[in-house]
Protein backbone atom coordinates (compact mmCIF):
# COMPACT_ATOMS: atom_id res chain seq x y z
CA UNK A 1 0.00 0.00 0.00
CA UNK A 2 1.88 2.98 -1.34
CA UNK A 3 0.13 5.72 0.71
CA UNK A 4 0.77 3.89 4.00
CA UNK A 5 4.40 3.20 3.19
CA UNK A 6 5.02 6.81 2.15
CA UNK A 7 3.35 8.15 5.31
CA UNK A 8 5.41 5.86 7.55
CA UNK A 9 8.65 6.69 5.75
CA UNK A 10 7.89 10.42 6.03
CA UNK A 11 7.08 10.07 9.74
CA UNK A 12 3.60 11.48 9.06
CA UNK A 13 1.65 9.68 11.78
CA UNK A 14 -1.49 11.75 11.16
CA UNK A 15 -1.55 10.45 7.58
CA UNK A 16 -0.98 6.91 8.85
CA UNK A 17 -3.93 7.28 11.23
CA UNK A 18 -6.12 8.62 8.41
CA UNK A 19 -5.55 5.36 6.52
CA UNK A 20 -6.94 3.22 9.36
CA UNK A 21 -10.53 2.03 9.32
CA UNK A 22 -12.53 2.78 12.49
CA UNK A 23 -12.85 -0.98 13.11
CA UNK A 24 -9.24 -1.90 12.30
CA UNK A 25 -7.87 -4.96 14.08
CA UNK A 26 -4.20 -4.71 15.08
CA UNK A 27 -2.32 -7.90 15.88
CA UNK A 28 0.93 -7.28 17.74
CA UNK A 29 3.96 -9.54 17.40
CA UNK A 30 4.34 -9.64 21.20
CA UNK A 31 0.79 -9.70 22.61
CA UNK A 32 -1.62 -12.63 22.27
CA UNK A 33 -4.91 -10.73 22.02
CA UNK A 34 -5.52 -8.39 19.05
CA UNK A 35 -6.36 -4.74 19.63
CA UNK A 36 -9.57 -3.44 18.06
CA UNK A 37 -10.18 0.09 16.87
CA UNK A 38 -8.53 3.05 15.24
CA UNK A 39 -7.68 4.93 18.46
CA UNK A 40 -5.67 2.13 20.11
CA UNK A 41 -4.00 1.15 16.83
CA UNK A 42 -2.93 4.75 16.14
CA UNK A 43 -1.60 5.08 19.70
CA UNK A 44 0.41 1.87 19.33
CA UNK A 45 1.85 3.02 16.00
CA UNK A 46 2.85 6.39 17.51
CA UNK A 47 4.64 4.61 20.36
CA UNK A 48 6.40 2.12 18.10
CA UNK A 49 7.64 5.00 15.95
CA UNK A 50 9.52 6.18 19.07
CA UNK A 51 10.80 2.69 19.92
CA UNK A 52 12.10 1.69 16.48
CA UNK A 53 15.42 3.17 15.44
CA UNK A 54 16.82 3.05 11.91
CA UNK A 55 13.44 1.84 10.63
CA UNK A 56 13.15 1.28 6.90
CA UNK A 57 11.05 -0.75 4.53
CA UNK A 58 13.15 -3.04 2.36
CA UNK A 59 10.54 -4.89 0.31
CA UNK A 60 6.90 -4.73 -0.69
CA UNK A 61 4.98 -7.89 -1.55
CA UNK A 62 1.54 -8.17 -3.13
CA UNK A 63 -0.64 -6.82 -5.88
CA UNK A 64 -0.64 -2.99 -5.61
CA UNK A 65 -4.34 -2.97 -6.55
CA UNK A 66 -5.35 -5.92 -4.35
CA UNK A 67 -6.56 -5.91 -0.75
CA UNK A 68 -3.53 -7.67 0.78
CA UNK A 69 -0.09 -6.14 1.23
CA UNK A 70 3.11 -7.15 3.00
CA UNK A 71 5.81 -4.60 3.82
CA UNK A 72 9.10 -6.07 5.02
CA UNK A 73 11.15 -3.82 7.28
CA UNK A 74 14.34 -3.65 9.29
CA UNK A 75 14.79 -1.73 12.51
CA UNK A 76 16.66 -1.63 15.77
CA UNK A 77 15.39 -1.58 19.35
CA UNK A 78 18.31 -0.56 21.54
CA UNK A 79 21.16 -2.85 20.53
CA UNK A 80 18.86 -5.48 18.99
CA UNK A 81 18.48 -5.63 15.21
CA UNK A 82 15.23 -7.03 13.91
CA UNK A 83 13.44 -7.81 10.71
CA UNK A 84 9.70 -7.65 10.49
CA UNK A 85 6.72 -7.53 8.24
CA UNK A 86 3.56 -5.43 8.29
CA UNK A 87 0.69 -7.44 6.82
CA UNK A 88 -2.08 -5.07 5.78
CA UNK A 89 -5.54 -5.68 4.39
CA UNK A 90 -7.64 -2.84 3.03
CA UNK A 91 -11.42 -2.73 2.93
CA UNK A 92 -13.64 -1.62 0.04
CA UNK A 93 -13.07 2.02 1.07
CA UNK A 94 -9.30 1.61 0.74
CA UNK A 95 -8.75 1.84 4.51
CA UNK A 96 -6.68 -0.63 6.53
CA UNK A 97 -9.03 -2.94 8.43
CA UNK A 98 -6.51 -5.62 9.38
CA UNK A 99 -2.94 -4.90 10.47
CA UNK A 100 -0.69 -7.70 11.68
CA UNK A 101 2.99 -7.33 12.54
CA UNK A 102 5.56 -10.11 12.84
CA UNK A 103 9.18 -9.71 13.89
CA UNK A 104 12.27 -11.83 14.28
CA UNK A 105 14.60 -12.85 15.88
CA UNK A 106 13.25 -13.70 19.31
CA UNK A 107 15.76 -11.38 21.00
CA UNK A 108 14.41 -8.49 18.90
CA UNK A 109 10.83 -9.42 19.78
CA UNK A 110 11.77 -9.46 23.47
CA UNK A 111 13.39 -6.02 23.20
CA UNK A 112 10.31 -4.70 21.40
CA UNK A 113 7.96 -6.19 24.03
CA UNK A 114 9.96 -4.63 26.85
CA UNK A 115 10.14 -1.19 25.23
CA UNK A 116 6.45 -1.15 24.30
CA UNK A 117 5.40 -2.53 27.68
CA UNK A 118 7.13 0.42 29.34
CA UNK A 119 4.95 2.75 27.25
CA UNK A 120 1.65 0.94 27.53
CA UNK A 121 0.12 3.21 30.17
CA UNK A 122 0.82 6.20 27.88
CA UNK A 123 -0.59 4.27 24.90
CA UNK A 124 -3.81 3.48 26.79
CA UNK A 125 -4.26 7.10 27.88
CA UNK A 126 -3.73 8.37 24.33
CA UNK A 127 -6.22 5.83 22.95
CA UNK A 128 -8.83 6.85 25.54
CA UNK A 129 -8.36 10.53 24.69
CA UNK A 130 -8.72 9.83 20.96
CA UNK A 131 -11.85 7.75 21.54
CA UNK A 132 -13.59 10.44 23.60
Amino acid sequence: MRAFREAVEAGDLDAVEALLAEDVVFTSPVVFKPYRGKAITAAILRAVSQVFQDFRYVREIGDPDGPGHALVFTARVGDRELTGCDFLRVNEDGLIDDFMVMVRPLSGAHALAEAMGARFEQISKEAEARSA
